[in-house]
């Protein structure tokens, strides 16, 4: 096995943790939105690289990619792990839109990508994907250069500056204003830029003190800027007025990869789960493999913000209600955000199987 580390150059990020529909220009605007918010790292962490190229096959290997940021870093154990022993084909891709097209045709097998993505890829495929785990909660924060907003209510008559509008990271933001009595459009005042690091510095040119950003950008932020502080997690938020967790990324796979071998697809994720773990309990030898491959560009800034990056893996009945509340959430906002309708019983690895066993 080997990792081409083929990342795109940065683009104009539409933010953070999300995406819209997978057709047309508003797809376009949600896959480039959704890599960002799970990969956008610091200016320093950001590295040119050729574009990223249709992956070569070798045998029966399990074709994987994977995005830069929290999304990936769990996996770089296995990576690591598997390296030499012709199982796996990691490929690293700067946005998602690079990914999408592969997936829907069958030239990958599985992707770690933003979780609507995957809803709006099981809608593209007529059915032909599954998410096979959560791996990534909520990596939103709300920051502030002071030390006024202790809470949601704080921020009523206050401007926040942040990405991704018409994407996840707006619906989060407007969900959370409004459960706890705040209207979007009255209350706040939202500022949305292209990109993380402009709307960071407009913080440092001083147009505002208040800025919504994702890890692991966090840390770097926290880094640079006298007196930035987080506020608000946004995970801990919606979690209070949803009753559910917030969902940042999934591993998705092709049923008929998953099909081809099951227990080999069962082992994978054997692998992947002990991967997690690792990543959650040796923070210095999985912040050294971040860097390695390209997850993230500087060991140091993985070490510091994988404690921040809530990596998990979640599956079977756990991982579908997270979801569902999740995707409910995002429909209600808008119906491409998860493909135009919500994901079939059949979309969730394992779930199905298990129920039509015990009945």
């Amino acid at each position: 096995m080997k990792l081409k580390q083929l990342i795109s150059g940065v683009t104009a990020l539409a933010l953070c943790v999300s995406l819209a529909a997978c057709g047309g220009t508003t797809s376009s605007t949600a896959e480039e939105s959704s890599s960002a918010a799970q990969s956008t790292a610091a200016p320093e962490a950001v590295e040119e690289t050729p574009e990223a190229a249709t992956p070569e096959t070798s045998g029966n290997a399990l074709r994987i990619a994977g995005l830069k940021g929290p999304t990936t870093m769990g996996l770089c154990n296995l990576i690591a792990d598997s390296e030499g022993t012709g199982e796996y084909e990691f490929t690293m891709y700067g946005a998602a839109d690079e990914i999408v097209p592969l997936l829907v045709k069958g030239e990958l097998d599985a992707a770690a990508v933003p979780a609507n993505l995957a809803a709006t890829l099981y809608q593209r495929t007529e059915g032909q994907v599954e998410v096979a785990c959560i791996n990534t909660l909520g990596v939103l924060y709300i920051l502030e250069q002071g030390d006024t907003v202790q809470s949601v209510a704080d921020l009523k008559g206050q401007t926040i500056l942040t990405t991704g509008k018409g994407t996840t990271p707006e619906y989060v933001l407007r969900y959370v204003l409004t459960e706890n009595g705040l209207d979007p459009d009255t209350d706040v005042t939202i500022e949305y830029f292209s990109e993380a690091t402009e709307a960071l510095a407009q913080l440092q040119a001083g147009k505002g003190t208040i800025v919504m950003l994702p890890q692991p950008f966090v840390t770097s932020a926290l880094s640079q800027v006298e007196g930035l502080r987080v506020a608000l997690d946004m995970n801990t938020e919606w979690e209070a007025v949803a009753g559910s967790k917030l969902v940042t990324g999934v591993l998705v796979a092709r049923k008929d990869a998953i099909d081809r071998d099951p227990a080999a697809f069962e082992a994978f994720l054997d692998g992947y789960a002990a991967s997690v773990e690792a990543a959650n309990t040796d923070i210095e030898g999985t912040a050294a493999l971040c860097e390695q491959y390209g997850i993230v560009a500087k060991a140091a800034l993985a070490q510091k913000a994988l404690p921040e990056c809530n990596i998990v893996f979640e599956t079977g009945d756990e991982m579908k209600t997270d979801l569902v509340n999740y995707f409910q959430v995002l429909y209600d906002a808008d119906p491409s955000s998860v493909g135009g309708e919500m994901p079939g019983d059949d979309f969730y690895y394992g779930v199905a199987a298990s129920e039509d066993a015990a009945a």
